[in-house]
């Protein structure tokens, strides 16, 4: 295992989702440790209070990219009742199945596509997905194809992988496009003020359409 310090660079540098599904499996036993310990995660705190805010309790909630579950953990604490893990890492949904939050597990890879009808969730929920070496941002079209109309998405973003990699250019296409709605955009914040603390985060908030 690599150095904590080192972990998050290692991660990004993953080539291709075989790469980076192997990287995240070997580091999903200190992952909660090493993220919300030693490197101050607060992405998943803020996400989870945006999502309260429009979310219904008993809808049916997907944790895209749901790593270890901490969102997850989060979600329940505040009384979510019906939970589906998505990640790419089967070392991941492992250790999030040890939380007893989740009623379902997918292992399934943002940015393609999804094994889910249309329409089957009332509110997607995605953190620290939206990154480097990551999900690309055409994962926006099955994440609003899976979503209710009048739902919402809930994810957070860097914002230079927004105005860099094709997330501006896809999130304003689908809103003239009339799939989704902006709802709010959040203030930039440090995610990892221990860990990556030149790394700015925001939270955007859509409701589909």
């Amino acid at each position: 295992m690599r150095e904590k310090k080192n972990m998050i660079q290692w991660i990004y540098s993953s080539k291709g989702n075989a790469e980076l599904e192997e990287r995240y499996d070997e580091w999903a036993a200190s992952y909660d440790r090493d993220l919300n310990t030693d490197f101050g995660w607060l992405s998943p705190r803020k996400a989870v209070d945006a999502f309260a805010k429009r979310v219904p309790r008993h809808g049916r909630v997907l944790d895209a990219g749901a790593g270890t579950g901490i969102v997850g953990e989060l979600l329940h604490d505040v009384g979510f009742e019906f939970l589906a893990a998505m990640d790419l890492s089967q070392g991941m949904l492992d250790e999030a199945a040890r939380k007893g939050v989740y009623k379902e597990f997918h292992r399934m890879a943002m940015g393609s596509p999804l094994d889910f009808p249309p329409r089957t969730f009332d509110g997607v929920i995605s953190v620290g997905v939206f990154t480097v070496g990551h999900a690309p941002p055409g994962s926006f079209d099955e994440l609003v194809r899976v979503t209710r109309p009048g739902g919402h998405i809930v994810f957070s973003l860097r914002p230079d992988t927004y105005e860099q990699d094709g997330f501006r250019e896809k999130q304003s296409s689908l809103e003239a496009e009339g799939k989704w709605r902006l709802v709010e955009e959040g203030e930039r914040y440090k995610p990892m003020p221990k860990g990556e603390p030149e790394v700015y985060h925001q939270i955007w908030t859509y409701q589909v359409l």
